[in-house]
């Protein structure tokens, strides 16, 4: 999938990433053999079910996976050739904010309690080789606060004082101080309310747009993908079985985990009763054979069980991992 979007040259090209986790009973595969490219200036959404592998995707491009589990292959390599699968310690110590930047899921988890939230900022800063006197640096966190919508005076204060949106918002500060090229954002308003969750995301978006960074939001939520993201990719134990804009995935979507994951969006224009997906999501430990959701979709056919679909391009741009769209391709083939 290394076609321009919208014209956008690429920023990130992962290919074949792994992430494996030993257990007592076997190696358990959360990240299964991801390709997947990532364009400048872009917002691009990764959805699936909890135990998909979207977290430990974006942990493994931050180098951040922790043992019993490990990166098994694959590279993630930036415009300039930069393998970041490829780098020592100290190399992925300098390349984190200021090339790439998470804001984390659990704001109060990733804030020292007992150190203000300006200290914070100016220590990261210098911790990536920031210079310069304390009130320049004062002056830039002030800045920064600015930018995600809090007042000079969150600067002195701890975490605890802030509400849950606003240490969300200082998160996404600290995360743009070094103006890095891609943000990841792994469900960054999911212990937010409704009204919160649009504001930060407001605020991720005209950050981004203003730095023009490439943005990576994981999350479950279908609707607000909808609404910040530009391309969406659908992930299903482990594996990427949906690619495309949009548009074309919500108004069009070709896998029928897609299909379903969209049809238990409520909708004002139609009513009717909302069903779950069927079955329970899979065991990465003991994968069923061939295509790994056939055993909950509705759609399977007897070769579901035999084949392992492969990620194609089933219309412009839109990229979909189903053997139904193979056997269509193939008829036509024919």
């Amino acid at each position: 999938m290394s076609e321009s979007v919208n014209n956008r040259e690429p920023l990130l090209d992962i290919s074949g990433l792994e992430v494996h986790f030993e257990t007592r009973r076997g190696i358990a595969r959360a990240v299964n053999e991801v390709d997947l490219t990532l364009y400048k200036g872009e917002r691009f959404g990764l959805v699936g079910e909890s135990g998909s592998g979207k977290t430990t995707m974006i942990l493994a491009l931050l180098r951040m996976i922790k043992t019993p589990g490990f990166i098994a292959g694959g590279k993630a390599v930036f415009d300039d050739g930069t393998d970041l699968l490829a780098l020592d310690a100290e190399q992925v110590r300098q390349t984190r904010l200021k090339r790439v930047a998470m804001v984390p899921q659990g704001a109060m988890n990733s804030l020292n309690p007992v150190i203000r939230i300006g200290e914070q900022m100016m220590l990261t800063m210098r911790e990536h080789g920031e210079e310069g006197e304390r009130d320049e640096l004062m002056a830039r966190v002030v800045g920064l606060l600015e930018k995600v919508g809090l007042k000079p005076e969150a600067a002195s204060l701890y975490p605890h004082e802030l509400s849950g949106g606003m240490k969300q918002r200082a998160c996404i500060a600290q995360a743009i101080c070094l103006n890095p090229q891609l943000i990841l954002a792994d469900e960054p308003t999911s212990a937010l309310d409704v009204v919160v969750q649009r504001q930060i995301m407001q605020t991720l978006r005209q950050l981004q747009i203003g730095l023009d960074a490439t943005v990576l939001l994981v999350g479950h939520d279908m609707g607000l993908m909808a609404q910040f993201a530009e391309r969406v990719g659908i992930m299903y134990g482990g594996k990427l079985v949906e690619v495309g804009t949009v548009s074309d995935i919500f108004r069009n979507p070709q896998h029928p985990y897609t299909q379903l994951l969209i049809s238990s969006i409520p909708s004002f224009e139609t009513r009717g009763d909302f069903k779950g997906i069927p079955g329970v999501a899979l065991s990465l430990l003991d994968p069923p054979s061939g295509c790994l959701f056939h055993p909950r979709c509705p759609k399977a056919t007897d070769a579901c069980a035999q084949r392992e679909p492969t990620l194609k391009e089933v219309s412009s741009g839109q990229w979909a991992s189903c053997l139904l769209h193979e056997e269509e391709h193939d008829a036509t083939a024919s």
